[in-house]
């Protein structure tokens, strides 16, 4: 690889991948040491082309969910089974790897400047700012730079946009999905958000089982399949459809109802 090659956002290749390395051996040992991730579905990423693939999941923490992928998606590509033993793997990593992530946090602070070279696709929310629920117009800019790394590789999306399970999908994912025609990945988390804290830096408990499923790719009809049939299938596919509230508490599902009411009045072209 050339020493000063770049990416299609301009990023020094060498630079990334030596962010990747230092930060994979930094974070190893929370998904090996503190705590045990089970992994599912490894066989489906070697089996995916190199260009042109969306991976959606549910959401649980800033930064611990992507991390995790990071660390799966090269032990897959490098030959291991449902395991991230021997962190070796990142040595050589897949850097066109990209992640969509809100650019206000993105922006906080020097560490998430550091992960966003690693791959982040940054977008400004049009329902959410600063803590306070926003109503504004989506970037064209933001788009087209998710279709770039989707172009460019393979790119990470938490389609309900929040770290809060069970809220409604940004229908913004399924425009896309129709736009850029990509293989669609779902994925399911699960322990994160009771191993590390909202941002997924800090460790809150050890000894947690967190899981990662690789389900197979959807099947779409990106010509003639309307928008709302994405969605729902999205919902389903990541397990947040309103369906599986019946795992929650009767307090739990009724705050989630509440939450969606409120959420539906806000949407534009995310939710549109």
């Amino acid at each position: 690889m050339p020493l000063f090659k770049r990416n299609v956002f301009n990023h020094y290749l060498f630079i990334k991948k030596w962010i990747i390395r230092i930060f994979g051996v930094i974070s190893h040992g929370r998904y090996r040491k503190f705590n045990s991730l089970q992994i599912e579905g490894s066989e489906i990423l070697r089996n995916l082309p190199e260009k042109n693939v969306l991976f959606i999941s549910n959401h649980q923490t800033y930064f611990a969910d992507v991390a995790a992928m990071f660390h799966v998606f090269n032990a897959a590509l490098s030959g291991r089974d449902d395991n991230i033993r021997n962190v070796g793997y990142i040595w050589n990593p897949k850097l066109n790897i990209y992640f969509v992530a809100a650019g206000e946090t993105m922006r906080a602070g020097f560490l998430p400047k550091l992960f966003a070279y690693a791959g982040s696709v940054s977008i400004d929310r049009t329902w959410r700012s600063a803590g306070k629920n926003v109503n504004r117009q989506v970037k064209n800019s933001d788009i087209s730079n998710i279709g770039k790394a989707i172009d460019d590789g393979w790119v990470i999306t938490f389609p309900q946009g929040t770290t809060t399970p069970f809220k409604p999908i940004r229908r913004g994912t399924a425009h896309i999905i129709k736009t850029y025609k990509p293989t669609v990945v779902p994925i399911v988390i699960d322990g994160f958000r009771r191993s590390f804290d909202k941002k997924g830096l800090g460790i809150k408990r050890k000894n947690v089982l967190q899981s990662m499923v690789i389900k197979e790719p959807l099947e779409i009809d990106y010509e003639n399949e309307e928008i709302e049939n994405i969605v729902t299938k999205i919902e389903y596919a990541i397990e947040q459809h309103p369906s599986f509230l019946k795992v929650l508490s009767p307090k739990e599902a009724q705050d989630y109802i509440k939450e969606e009411e409120k959420l539906n009045k806000k949407r534009e072209f995310w939710s549109s």
